[in-house]
């Protein structure tokens, strides 16, 4: 078994709509029926027990290691704590050849899980050793080191359930929710609109406690102070017992409280001031209590307790710390709900003040505390008491986020419980803290947790509002990018900042962003994230689906033109029109449950895509009577048509009528593959729901030239005679172009033609044969790039088609695009037409544009 390529889908793609590895699988002999394989389960399962049950017979095929490598794969990242449970594997064209697919959660563990599983079968196969338990762990590892903490997590798991798309901006936990100029970001448990200003402040204790003391909210009194013998000075200021903390510290980090000698002070002062400027302040007898506003309100509260073990009088404290670490929700950092307690120099430390060791053996019921802070993040435990916390409490926390500017704040108070006001019993806050950690109140060790995550993404988004800007995706095999940059058209005519991808390049508010082919998921990604959109168009090549997948979870309204034979068959097992089908399918099954998907009724295969759309299907046609449009209109859904002269929406027994003379791409509705892309346009604008009068603005001032649509049938004079330019490259885009052709008036035509290498030799040959038949001059050219192929074999294949051919007159072989395109200018009469198929599309119509105006 040989895995010969690995591919990352990060979003929806050909074989589900989750993100998944996808390997392509070489298996020899008996390797594609291990029941030949002597003895091979057994020593596979004995070595992974877990692996689950191997159906003898896949997709009427028998039992290949392609298979076992999925099952594997998936099973390994299962155990692995990871939540995937789909798998899937085909057999391609080539026999032994498989496509093997399998779901991940981290893309990173995905990849390791493919490799250990490959170890495994390897294994099975040799007879050699193969550690599961260590596999698994090395799994959990990455994935704890890979995923979101609980806190960013929590957020995360809170928008996706609102339906708010996501996308991790960093390995960390910078993550952006909602697209365009809908999104919001946070870092952690931080939102965007909090300010650095607020976060300074936070960072600042002293400035903290004067800010609150203003507020009216009750602190313990202290300072900033210099040394060692400086503190012991401020401590009798104050009054013992005191604290001493770094002024800009957090997670609990080099704090120290009750401190009643100047030993304990020197100390800790040495602790503190490892982590910079140090703080001395009144020690507040009491319970560690946090409590977390979000917004302007409290939305949870829990008491710290600092890590400590209870004696039995049999084990050691260092028994008795392991005993509480093998708890399953401790972990190390901070990837699980509790932090395994650390006998450090620290804890060691608290232990001499309660004259103990890590090897004494306290009394049964004894409480040995092995810190002075109750953080979490150094093994402490949380207890929720939201339900308990006194209005005035809550509000005194309230003010104090709000007097520091902190959207999200965990305010940390010592008191003796959270019943009573704070004046009362003479607590106070110590401390507030900018992106809080949320676990404690997640998952805390007692009590329930809060919906905490919900809480902060209903501050960043109202109720009912999912962070989305409409997104039209556009594919099929002709027509993609005329059809997309008319709906962008219609999209900005209507006052929206529209972001666009094609072929051509990126588009954002009108301005080119970037340039070349820009059809994948990358492109349409980097759009979404730009904060300037309202709305994106994105056209969705083959490569890029294949590749990656889609580059968004869904649309509001997904459009194919058609499906034609001539789109790159033959490439990654794309090996049919139905293949095709399928793969361009994926951006229907993906449409939004209140979307549309528009689709041609006059293509069979485009048609039956219908079944598969969670929303709600558009049909367009220009011949209104075509069966697929009667049924649809009969049950009063929307369709798209042409009558007579106009151009018709129908919904019931409403209708919406746009003279084709009124857009200008049709030539009057000449042009039937431009009245094509009309109606899809046009079904795709009322789909997003634009206004009437706004489409029928739009359809007028979009023109079909150069700068509006480039190589899209591009009309121009020159001395009389008509070129067009066009980046046709494929038979259903010749056929079109005769077609339209034919209904412009000449005297004599002529084309220019060079053809793409990565095409089946039958596409090339084909397209000449087209063309053959409806010109009088053909000029072949070969261009720099010939895509893998031989000098002059695309030529001869070209030339090849044109044997036969009824009307072509005279052919002429020549090496370089501009060349011919002077060429067939040069011969032009007043009255002649010439097409010129161009492939390098901007250089070309530059070239164009340069002769023409030279006249």
């Amino acid at each position: 078994m040989k895995v010969t390529r690995i591919r990352a889908l990060r979003g929806p793609n050909l074989w589900s709509r989750h993100t998944a590895i996808e390997a392509v699988v070489a298996c020899e002999g008996d390797e594609n029926a291990i029941s030949k394989l002597a003895g091979f389960e057994a020593r596979l399962r004995a070595r992974f027990p877990t692996i689950g049950e191997l159906h003898p017979m896949v997709l009427g095929q028998p039992l290949a290691l392609a298979h076992v490598l999925e099952n594997a794969a998936v099973a390994l990242q299962a155990q692995a704590g990871c939540a995937v449970n789909f798998g899937h594997t085909a057999p391609t064209v080539e026999d032994g050849v498989y496509q093997v697919v399998f779901q991940y959660s981290e893309e990173a563990v995905g990849r390791r899980a493919i490799e250990l599983a490959e170890q495994l079968i390897a294994a099975a196969q040799a007879d050699t050793p193969f550690d599961a338990t260590a596999a698994i762990t090395d799994l959990r590892d990455l994935d704890e080191s890979e995923r979101l903490g609980p806190s960013t997590g929590s957020i995360v798991d809170a928008a996706v359930a609102r339906g708010i798309p996501y996308r991790r901006l960093t390995s960390g936990s910078l993550v952006q929710f909602g697209w365009g100029s809908k999104q919001r970001r946070i870092q952690a448990a931080e939102v965007d609109s909090t300010s650095g200003v607020a976060e300074s402040i936070a960072q600042d204790k002293e400035l903290t406690k004067q800010l609150l003391n203003a507020a009216g909210v009750p602190v313990p009194l202290g300072r900033p102070v210099t040394s060692a013998e400086d503190g012991w000075v401020a401590a009798g200021e104050i009054g013992l017992p005191v604290v001493v903390k770094p002024q800009d510290g957090n997670q609990g980090k080099g704090v120290t409280v009750n401190i009643t000698t100047r030993e304990q002070l020197t100390s800790a002062y040495d602790s503190a001031a490892v982590y910079g400027e140090v703080m001395v302040e009144k020690f507040l007898p009491g319970f560690d209590f946090r409590l977390l506003v979000v917004g302007d309100r409290l939305v949870a509260a829990a008491r710290r307790d600092p890590p400590q073990v209870i004696g039995d009088g049999q084990l050691t404290v260092r028994q008795l710390v392991d005993t509480v670490n093998l708890d399953p929700r401790r972990g190390e950092g901070h990837a699980t709900s509790l932090t395994k307690i650390r006998l450090d120099d620290i804890a060691i430390g608290r232990l001499e003040s309660q004259g103990l060791t890590p090897e004494s053996v306290p009394e049964r019921g004894q409480r040995v505390v092995l810190r002075n802070n109750a953080n979490l993040s150094t093994g402490g435990t949380a207890t929720d008491v939201t339900d308990t916390v006194h209005p005035e409490v809550a509000a005194r926390a309230v003010d104090a986020a709000q007097m520091v500017g902190l959207h999200i704040c965990g305010v940390d108070m010592v008191c003796e419980n959270v019943l009573r006001p704070l004046e009362e019993q003479h607590g106070g806050v110590v401390e507030v803290n900018a992106a809080p950690g949320l676990r404690m109140h997640i998952s805390p060790s007692f009590g329930r947790g809060r919906a905490v995550g919900e809480a902060v993404v209903d501050t960043m988004f109202a109720h009912g509002d999912d962070g989305r800007i409409p997104v039209v995706a556009v594919t099929g095999t002709n027509g993609k990018t005329t059809t997309a940059r008319l709906i962008n058209h219609l999209l900005a005519s209507s006052g929206l900042r529209t972001g666009m991808t094609n072929t051509d390049g990126v588009y954002v508010d009108g301005r080119q962003t970037d340039s070349g082919d820009c059809s994948g998921p990358k492109s349409a990604r980097n759009v979404l994230m730009h904060p300037d959109v309202d709305a994106a168009v994105f056209e969705v090549a083959r490569g890029g689906v294949l590749r990656e997948g889609l580059g968004f979870d869904r649309c509001q309204v997904a459009v194919v033109t058609n499906i034609g034979s001539g789109d790159h068959l033959g490439l990654n097992y794309i090996t049919t029109v139905e293949d095709l089908a399928v793969l361009k399918r994926v951006i229907v099954r993906n449409v939004a449950a209140d979307g549309y998907a528009v689709l041609n009724a006059a293509d069979v295969n485009v048609a039956a895509m219908a079944a598969g759309c969670p929303g709600h299907v558009i049909f367009f046609t220009a011949d209104r009577m075509h069966p697929v449009m009667a049924t649809h209109r009969a049950q009063g859904k929307r369709t798209v048509y042409v009558d007579q002269d106009t151009l018709v929406a129908a919904e019931g027994s409403w209708r919406e009528r746009i003279p084709l003379r009124d857009v200008p791409i049709t030539r009057n509705g000449t042009i039937g593959f431009q009245v094509d892309n009309v109606m899809a346009s046009v079904a795709a604008a009322w789909a997003v729901g634009l206004d009437w009068d706004t489409i029928r603005s739009g359809l007028a001032s979009f023109m079909n030239d150069a700068a509006g649509v480039p190589g899209r049938f591009n009309v121009m004079d020159y001395r009389g005679a008509t070129v067009i330019a066009d980046y046709g490259h494929n038979t259903d885009a010749m056929r079109a172009l005769v077609s339209a052709v034919d209904t412009m008036p000449a005297n004599k035509r002529s084309v220019v033609i060079s053809g793409a290498g990565d095409r089946r030799d039958s596409d090339i040959r084909d397209q000449t044969a087209i063309l053959g038949e409806a010109f009088d001059d053909v000029i072949l050219y070969q261009d720099a790039a010939q895509r893998g192929r031989a000098d002059g074999e695309v030529m001869a294949l070209l030339r090849q088609g044109l044997q036969g051919a009824g009307r072509t007159r005279q052919i002429d072989e020549i090496r370089g695009e501009f060349v011919a395109i002077d060429t067939a200018l040069a011969r032009l009469q007043p009255g002649d037409l010439s097409l010129i198929l161009v492939d390098q599309v901007e250089e070309a119509l530059a070239h164009l544009a340069q002769r023409i105006a030279a006249g």
